[in-house]
């Protein structure tokens, strides 16, 4: 397979972008229960080896306690797909707690460099039936089950980590609203820098964006967390 033109998730590349980054873990499992949304825990393997999202990050624990906390009901009848989802923290905490059909499974999706941490996420969670894994590189096309599904709901949680992919990764963001302008992104990350602030002005510039509503942001907003809707400003639907 040819290499990306994405930068890898190079753990000394990104640590030298992110300022600073938390302490990176060793490999091992957690059980992930997202203050309660699951009844079952999430049994999630960390291995930053092959890129830092290998490992559990502020953003995907807040992206997937929103999803099951305000949107459980209307996600088993989505298209989902989670973008740049590392191990699959979010895609496989809405696996776990919603009821989906055995043929609409969530796609989870990243660079090659993490598809066997997704994959053995997904056999580790016994949601085969669910979840699958694939390769989607920011800034190419879509790949074809992608076009296929039109995916209605996108997860993108820490996205935001290196400025030079910042242009594909807002490429991505527009191919997959182009495919399916009823969509909606649900766009959560950690301000880290300045310039994390700049995609999000960039994104207002392509999207609608909006802020969203949730209980405990007095608290994740004293952590320099954010949530977002992005949507599709030529859509005529419900919005986040």
């Amino acid at each position: 397979m040819s290499r990306s033109p994405s930068p890898p998730l190079d753990v000394v590349a990104v640590s030298e972008e992110l300022t600073p980054l938390p302490k990176l873990k060793r490999a091992g499992n957690a059980a992930l229960d997202f203050d309660g949304q699951l009844d079952q825990p999430l049994k999630y393997h960390e291995d930053v080896r092959t890129g830092c999202g290998g490992q559990t990050w502020p953003a995907g624990l807040l992206l997937g306690k929103h999803m099951l906390r305000y949107h459980r009901q209307e996600l088993p009848t989505a298209s989902i797909l989670e973008l740049g989802a590392g191990g699959g923290l979010v895609g496989l905490a809405v696996a776990l707690g919603c009821s989906f059909g055995q043929n609409s499974p969530l796609l989870l999706t990243d660079q090659d460099e993490m598809l066997g941490l997704m994959q053995h996420n997904i056999q580790l969670n016994k949601v085969e039936s669910r979840a699958t894994a694939l390769v989607l590189n920011w800034g190419e096309p879509l790949p074809e089950v992608v076009v296929q599904r039109r995916p209605s709901v996108i997860l993108a949680a820490e996205c935001v980590y290196f400025e030079p992919a910042f242009p594909l990764l807002l490429q991505t963001l527009k191919d997959l609203l182009a495919l399916n302008n009823e969509a909606v992104i649900y766009f959560c990350f950690k301000k880290r820098r300045r310039a994390d602030m700049q995609f999000v002005k960039k994104a207002k510039k392509a999207f609608v964006v909006r802020e969203l509503f949730d209980e405990d942001r007095p608290v994740f907003e004293r952590q320099s967390l954010f949530l977002f809707s992005f949507t599709s400003k030529t859509a005529t639907g419900m919005r986040a």
